[in-house]
């Protein structure tokens, strides 16, 4: 099979799985991106929390 069959092959397959895709609403979308915003958020305040108890731990006892 020559490379440039393959290639088409390929492009053809994947073409037939794209269309298999059940697709995200416009709506869930929006909410999921609203979801991982907030839930990195929430993170970031956990870990810098995490972080500044840790600092003033170390510089009280450590240093």
């Amino acid at each position: 099979m020559n490379p440039f069959s393959r290639v088409g092959t390929f492009l053809r397959e994947s073409r037939g799985e794209a269309r298999k895709v059940d697709w995200p609403t416009r709506q869930k979308t929006f909410q999921n991106t609203i979801l991982v915003i907030v839930f990195s958020v929430v993170v970031a305040v956990f870990l810098s929390t995490f972080d500044l108890l840790f600092t003033n731990l170390l510089e009280r006892f450590v240093l």
